[in-house]
């Protein structure tokens, strides 16, 4: 229903009613708190409170001033609007109307510099600013998703129980918790896409293995994803995709997967995950391919030129083993699935010290097992691990996950080769294993590697068996100098 006092009565406002920001409105209602409404065409804003005004108390603005003042004081409003400009353009309007002590949210997937620059900005007038991702999709935001705000601590005494309020919740405890200073709570939601991406490649590369080495067909490739999904492997998106694997197209009768064109689009949180893990040195092997995967199956004349042109040179897969084989690929899927989680804690360990956040990696993994697109059952043995030490240089060293990947390994192994023997291409699968070989290492051909560097730019280089910084003079007589 609609309030009969507009002025100062409600507990919270959100701007921009397209279906995330009415679905997020509706959620703080249906919690019992006053929501201010507003959308830049007031036709929504009726919209809503007209279907949905039974969900409880909103408090309907045409204008920004009205929206503003329908606040109770230290005001929060809420912006859902498309990233980039126009959030800019709806935070210098509400930041017009609004008094020192004041809150702004950005709950939409802004690039996390965006966020630090609009935090110093309003800081500067005496405005909190609250850069907070939201995951979950549609449904997520109206029945409870995993929140990841920032900001000042002082804004998320007035504004977390409400957040904590609205979000999933899993064996009793709320999946949002405060982040860290201005813009950590987007690039945790940053990583959080990123690790997505890697999961829903690796869940496609391993139905690509099921269907190329078995023949199995969309559905029953559906079956042994549902089965998988009650195991190790339970999360949202394996559950979603053997759900899409067993649908089948009412037009032709066909597979629905099958009608789908194989061109994977992607919103831009992939590549700033991975243009900053290149900026942070942090080897985020599999988040990377899983983006480099999408552009490469949307690269349709490079992909028109070479279908049927390059030879392959493949073998013909015959397994002789179908249960074998099946237990092979969940091993594989399981120790890259870890790996891609381990890197993305990896970058927000690197993130946390480079910008000072002191960000807690199990509240990250604890706040993602309910609500968001990556929940999974395996989030609580990552809680786990960082509650036995929150330091952990390494997911991957953590006792438990060390056994995940001795379990694993033959099969991961087994399978990364047959594919390439075959020709199916297994990007994150493969890279995964190649990180895995390589973070374990003894010694790594990098000795190499500097050594050329100090060749050709006398970069310098480190002895294994002295201290100091050295330069070998190769244009000269060879003799080796310690820098100072």
């Amino acid at each position: 229903m609609a309030s009969e006092k507009p002025v100062g009565t409600a507990d919270i406002g959100v701007t921009g009613l397209a279906v995330m920001g009415s679905n997020l409105a509706r959620n703080f209602a249906r919690h019992g708190h006053t929501v201010a409404v507003h959308n830049r065409t007031f036709a929504k804003t009726e919209k809503l409170v007209g279907e949905h005004g039974a969900d409880g108390t909103f408090v309907p603005s045409e204008s920004v001033a009205d929206f503003v003042a329908s606040l109770a004081q230290p005001r929060v409003a809420i912006i859902m609007v498309k990233a980039g400009q126009p959030t800019d353009a709806v935070i210098d309007e509400l930041a017009e109307h609004m008094e020192p002590g004041d809150i702004i949210v950005d709950a939409g997937n802004a690039h996390f510099p965006d966020t630090i620059r609009r935090e110093n900005t309003l800081r500067e007038k005496g405005l909190h600013f609250v850069g907070m991702g939201v995951s979950g999709g549609e449904e997520g935001a109206l029945n409870g998703p995993s929140i990841m705000p920032g900001g000042t601590r002082e804004s998320y005494d007035r504004l977390g129980p409400m957040l904590e309020d609205i979000s999933a919740h899993v064996d009793g405890v709320p999946c949002a918790t405060y982040v860290g200073t201005d813009g950590a709570g987007h690039f945790v939601k940053m990583v959080h896409n990123g690790i997505e991406y890697a999961d829903m490649q690796l869940i496609a590369e391993a139905y690509d293995l099921l269907r190329k080495g078995l023949g199995a067909s969309a559905a029953e490739i559906g079956d042994i994803f549902e089965e998988w999904n009650s195991g190790d492997l339970e999360s949202f998106l394996m559950e979603i995709s053997a759900d899409v694997l067993k649908h089948t197209d009412p037009q032709t009768g066909k597979a629905f997967v099958d009608i789908i064109l194989d061109q994977a689009e992607q919103k831009g949180t992939g590549r700033w995950t991975v243009q900053n893990g290149l900026d942070l040195g942090v080897p985020i092997t599999g988040i990377a391919e899983a983006t480099f995967a999408r552009a490469l199956s949307g690269s349709v004349p490079q992909r028109d030129a070479a279908r049927g042109t390059l030879p392959g040179n493949a073998g013909t897969w015959d397994v002789t083993d179908r249960d074998a084989f099946v237990e092979d690929v969940r091993q594989a899927l399981y120790a890259s699935k870890v790996v891609a989680y381990s890197q993305g804690f990896d970058q927000i360990a690197a993130a946390s010290a480079e910008y000072g956040w002191d960000i807690d990696r199990g509240a990250m993994a604890r706040i993602w097992r309910g609500g968001c697109i990556i929940r999974a059952r395996f989030l609580n043995r990552i809680t786990e691990a960082y509650e036995r030490q929150a330091d952990l240089p390494l997911l991957l060293a953590d006792p438990f996950f060390t056994d995940v990947m001795d379990k694993g390994l033959a099969s991961w192994r087994r399978v990364v080769s047959q594919a390439a023997l075959n020709g199916v291409p297994t990007p994150v699968f493969a890279s995964s294993l190649s990180y895995y070989d390589g973070i374990r290492a003894e010694h790594l051909p990098a000795a190499l590697i500097q050594a050329q560097r100090d060749f050709f730019g006398a970069h310098t280089y480190h002895r294994v068996d002295q201290d100091g910084v050295f330069h070998t003079l190769w244009s000269g007589d060879r003799s080796e100098e310690k820098q100072s």
